[in-house]
């Protein structure tokens, strides 16, 4: 869970597709191919490789959601055309 304040490192797109190029090639593991690249968790390697081998993007995909994708819109508000209207309802 993230603390308040932290601060994310943020890989390129193309530092991800060289890292998953040199473990694809290479007979590394993702330990040390982490240490080497100063990638802070080798998990963060396994899922780029991942999502590799599933043919998706490693695009950005913070703020990129839809309305309908949005968990917190919540339900719509009803504008009512009177304070008579509202109180009946």
């Amino acid at each position: 869970m993230a603390r308040k304040g932290q601060q994310f490192q943020h890989y390129s797109k193309e530092f991800k597709m060289k890292a998953v190029k040199m473990y694809e090639e290479g007979n590394k593991s993702y330990q040390s191919l982490s240490e080497e690249l100063g990638i802070k968790s080798s998990t963060q390697l396994k899922r780029w490789v991942r999502k590799f081998r599933e043919g998706q993007s490693f695009e950005d995909q913070r703020g990129k959601h839809t309305k309908s994708e949005n968990p917190f819109n919540g339900r719509p508000k009803f504008m009512f055309k009177s304070v008579e209207e509202e109180r009946d309802y």
